[in-house]
């Protein structure tokens, strides 16, 4: 049980960065377009900080279901 956990908490890390870098990239440019301008620096950290929200609730479940599947809790 320790093994997975650990597992599940080592590869939700590796996943956070490159998924939220994606996230907030893929937002930012969403609301440029919306806007019709560049966004100010106030802006694109409230992105940011929305976009590590965003991970995080993605990258969880999927290291807790991926891991699941790859180790097996049955036992």
């Amino acid at each position: 049980m320790l093994y997975f956990i650990i597992s599940t908490l080592i590869l939700a890390s590796l996943l956070f960065v490159p998924v939220s870098n994606l996230i907030w990239i893929l937002s930012v440019r969403r609301l440029q377009r919306k806007l019709h301008r560049e966004l100010n620096q106030l802006e694109l950290a409230a992105q940011k900080k929305r976009a590590y929200f965003i991970a995080i609730l993605l990258v969880i479940p999927f290291a807790l279901l991926f891991n699941s599947q790859l180790i097996g809790l049955s036992k």
